[in-house]
């Protein structure tokens, strides 16, 4: 970690004494941190009114246990989570991730995270994160459904329209929201639509939801080329994972003139050097719940799959890590920066290491963190709140032109805010600055609460 702002200091160290073993949250409390020398110079206030301390603690964080019965009549047991992060803008508003790996640490950062991405949208939404370290893979959908209905037997207690609004993340999908809102409403006795995002278009749901935060990353990019005179045609890219987020990157990349050439999973990554069959892969990926190796498998020929080493490894002008956290590191970043990648941006939530961000910079690879690349699709969802509010439905072609300017006006604002701050062209000091600037002076505005 650089050093940080002297009056930052103690605050990071009371961060890592009160939160311990938690290093995902540690290091994206650590990572914000970096960026506000310049904020605490000219916004003192910050500091003398404990607004920085408010900042790292959670409004609330909820621990509960998820019991359900498995399709052999075996009572199974997981841990849940929801982390109330930060109220100030609006209701809390961040996704619900189920799978092995998710802890206290995990949901902290990420609820941490949520909180300026969604600033940076310039909509009236908090930041929270929640989940269960519940693993949907290899689960019956009737498994599924009666954890689901656990889950949210005890979470309707905590969220509604105005105080908390939960969507999807990491395995969880239609499906699982589905059967969430199903429990929501058969507990409440209220068809309340703006508890949830992310739901299917024919009860309540928002067109381009489920395309948003993928479609946001490649809009991002293609205004990060347009800086610099480009656009994204012909340019040869690398997205990681093949979830939601990965698949309609690829997507997009396509429909503006790029070739996706990989794409990967836990189980190793795929190359097709004549672009990635995204009908194929979501064939495979949502309908069948298969691997990137049954991708590998169907299409034959001159299509690679690999399994161990690393998908950096792919020579590509633009790589857009859209997996899990951490995956980028310092030897991902060496092997980008060696095969000529020329811009990093993050679909995914925190997926490059503080050491693989540093590889990048020092390399002169323009890098922009997911707080800001990723934000459409929190801003498609809180579109999908304001029709719910009107009891509305808008065209798929208007949405997606809502979205585009969302993410255009993202670009433009961290690009002028990092300018006005005296780090031009720092897309990561820039978005930071950004989303802890606008929460912090409504705090201020709010009082000590």
């Amino acid at each position: 970690m650089t050093t940080l702002h002297s009056a930052l200091v103690s605050v990071y160290d009371e961060v890592v004494e009160r939160n311990p073993g938690e290093p995902e949250f540690q290091q994206a409390v650590a990572e914000v941190f970096e960026s506000l020398a310049p904020v605490v110079d000219k916004h003192p206030e910050y500091a003398d009114g404990a607004i920085v301390q408010r900042l790292v603690e959670p409004e609330r964080q909820i621990i509960f246990r998820v019991p359900w019965v498995d399709d052999a009549g075996g009572v199974r047991l997981n841990r849940g989570f929801r982390v109330q992060f930060n109220s100030t803008l609006g209701p809390y508003k961040g996704g619900l991730r189920f799978h092995p790996s998710v802890n206290l640490s995990i949901i902290k950062f990420l609820g941490f995270e949520q909180t300026f991405k969604n600033a940076l949208t310039g909509m009236p939404i908090g930041g929270g994160k929640g989940g269960a370290d519940f693993d949907p893979k290899g689960k019956s959908d009737a498994e599924v459904m009666r954890f689901c209905q656990s889950y949210m037997t005890e979470l309707s207690r905590h969220i509604g329209e105005y105080t908390d609004v939960p969507a999807g993340d990491i395995g969880v999908g239609g499906r699982e929201l589905g059967y969430l809102f199903g429990q929501y409403k058969r507990l409440t006795n209220r068809y309340e639509s703006g508890v949830l995002t992310g739901k299917g278009i024919g009860w309540g749901g928002s067109l381009v939801r489920t395309e948003a935060t993928g479609y946001g990353t490649v809009f991002f990019v293609d205004e990060m080329l347009r800086r610099h005179g480009e656009t994204l045609e012909g340019k040869r890219i690398i997205v990681s994972g093949s979830g939601n987020v990965a698949r309609y990157a690829i997507e997009k990349a396509h429909q503006l003139g790029a070739t996706v050439v990989a794409c990967s999973d836990s189980g190793g990554y795929v190359v097709d050097e004549a672009g990635i069959d995204l009908e194929l892969l979501t064939e495979i990926k949502e309908r069948r719940r298969g691997r990137v190796a049954d991708y590998a498998a169907e299409k034959g020929g001159a299509v690679r799959h690999i399994v161990g080493g690393q998908i950096w490894d792919v020579p590509c002008a633009i790589a857009l890590p859209c997996a899990t956290q951490n995956e980028l590191d310092e030897r991902g970043a060496a092997a980008l920066i060696r095969t000529g990648v020329r811009i990093v941006a993050e679909g995914a939530n925190m997926p490059t290491t503080p050491g693989g961000i540093a590889a990048l910079r020092a390399g002169g690879v323009l890098f922009a963190p997911g707080k800001a690349v990723n934000a459409g699709g929190v801003a498609t969802s809180a579109l999908e709140m304001q029709q719910n509010a009107s009891r509305d439905s808008w065209s798929f072609d208007y949405t997606e032109e809502r979205l585009a300017d969302i993410m255009r006006g993202i670009h433009d604002r961290v690009l002028e805010t990092a300018d006005t701050y005296g780090v031009p062209d720092d897309y990561v000091a820039g978005a930071n600055i950004a989303g802890v600037t606008q929460v912090a002076d409504a705090m201020l505005a709010l009082g000590v609460i």
